[in-house]
């Protein structure tokens, strides 16, 4: 495995275990990081009060990684996320984030990417598209 992929394991094991396990160590400074659903996160001071707080909220259940793809000094990793909020919601998505590292292997900007798990085809049964009568999720 190689240094990037450890340390991204390492920021979703920090999730799993609610445990800063060297926040400092894996953002620049001045790191980016964009949620899926807008959230933006301008430095690293921000990503752990943001990391800090929303434990205090919920708990990450999953965070499973299924591949890796590399190409100079960016990453994209593919991952399957699952989450329970204190109050009894229960998220769960697919998704990617889009990694970019400093020459020391830094996070230096980190754009996250959402897709529903629950898909259908909506032409299965018709010609016209039959579509489920639910609240979307937009990523």
């Amino acid at each position: 495995m190689n240094e990037r992929e450890k340390i991204i394991r390492l920021w979703f094991d920090m999730w799993l275990t609610q445990q800063d396990l060297g926040i400092d160590d894996i953002f620049l400074d001045n790191v980016i990081y964009i949620e899926c659903w807008s959230p933006k996160y301008e430095n690293c001071q921000t990503v752990k009060h943001w990391f800090n707080e929303w434990n205090t909220r919920g708990k990450v259940l999953a965070w499973d990684i299924k591949q890796f793809f590399h190409k100079d000094n960016q990453t994209i990793v593919e991952w399957h996320f699952k989450n329970k909020m204190n109050e009894g919601k229960v998220e769960e998505f697919d998704g990617i984030s889009l990694i970019v590292w400093t020459a020391d292997n830094k996070i230096k900007a980190l754009k996250e990417f959402g897709c529903n798990c629950n898909n259908y085809n909506p032409y299965k049964e018709s010609e016209t598209p039959l579509f489920r009568d639910e609240k979307v999720n937009w990523f």
